[in-house]
């Protein structure tokens, strides 16, 4: 466990982060949606997933979890969250490539700071939030095009998030670099129906998905 001080508007916070380092020259970092924390067992199983392949691993909490609240607080205080937490991945292992992830809004948000200026050799979504369920009117996409890393979609076929699968796609097409892998009858978090999983072995399977995206190279 370490703990990572994020300058905020109002002052600089601290926040706890769980940092393991690997042998593969990539780190991942990972957020946590918008009704949990980095100790999720989603999270868990994907992270430990991940550092069995050998990558640098940086799983933290944003800092209205750290406070105790539910509900998340401004953007402005998860982005600036992100750079924090990027600084330190890229000062702990500064040969390392910085893959940023995160579940849902953790994901979200660090989009959106990249798209400010936040630098990292890619993004990976487990489950983008286009909109809230039932609302697509109100889709979260201004700021995607403005990314000029690769960016992976990963993404349930049944998520109430991205319905109609049309009007996502449309979204991912504005991207400047992005694809999308889908689970095929997966929710918004990665659930199959008839198919009960632990959460842990559903965030694990990810993992292999992330590494040949993050290994690999540039989005084909």
């Amino acid at each position: 466990m370490v703990e990572i001080q994020v300058a905020l508007p109002k002052g600089t916070t601290v926040v706890s982060a769980d940092w393991t380092r690997g042998d593969n020259g990539a780190t991942v970092i990972v957020a946590h949606g918008a009704g949990t924390g980095k100790d999720h067992p989603f999270l868990t199983g994907y992270v430990e997933a991940l550092r069995a392949i050998g990558f640098s691993t940086l799983r933290f909490n944003f800092p209205y979890v750290q406070q105790g609240r539910r509900m998340p607080g401004p953007a402005a205080h998860a982005i600036a969250t992100w750079n924090a937490v990027t600084t330190f991945a890229r000062t702990s292992d500064p040969a390392a490539t910085i893959w940023a992830t995160g579940k849902s809004y953790g994901g979200r948000m660090a989009s959106m700071a990249v798209a400010e200026g936040l630098r990292v050799d890619g993004l990976v979504y487990l489950g983008y939030p286009l909109h809230p369920p039932g609302r697509p009117e109100k889709p979260r996409v201004e700021h995607l095009p403005a990314i000029t890393v690769p960016q992976l979609f990963v993404e349930g076929t049944n998520d109430p998030f991205i319905q109609p699968i049309s009007q996502f796609e449309q979204a991912v097409a504005t991207c400047r670099e992005a694809r999308i892998v889908w689970i095929e009858g997966g929710g918004h978090t990665f659930e199959v129906k008839g198919r009960k999983l632990p959460a842990e072995q559903i965030g694990a399977s990810l993992a292999p998905i992330v590494a040949d995206f993050a290994l690999g190279g540039a989005v084909a």
